[in-house]
């Protein structure tokens, strides 16, 4: 009799260790769908997060260039203006000068 509840004592170690291990493999398996997922989930949060900087980035650099530009161009009507003023006042003193010129050219100190 002993042998026999020693047989079914052993069985039932058997039955429990394959419970056993039948449950730390499902938990083994849980956490590793639950790794997946939380990694999964974190790979769509960085392409939102990396989205989002691109767009303000590209934002950030249309707004630099457009300003940019826009100074470039009100710098070359302001050069292009001054040119003219110039150019205007020369002529209107240009006679005086090529005058003055004349006279201290052709004048001879003794």
């Amino acid at each position: 009799m002993d042998s026999v509840r020693g047989q079914g004592g052993i069985q039932m170690l058997l039955t429990a260790e394959q419970d056993a291990q039948q449950i730390v493999n499902n938990a083994r398996n849980s956490k590793m769908a639950r790794l997946r997922q939380a990694k999964e989930e974190a790979d769509r949060e960085v392409q939102l997060y990396r989205t989002k900087m691109e767009a303000e980035h590209q934002k950030k650099i249309a707004d630099t260039s457009g300003s940019s530009g826009s100074n470039a161009k009100r710098l070359e009507e302001e050069t292009d203006t001054k040119i003219k003023n110039l150019k205007e006042s020369a002529s209107k003193v240009q006679s005086d000068i090529v005058g003055m010129l004349i006279k201290y050219v052709t004048t001879v100190k003794i």
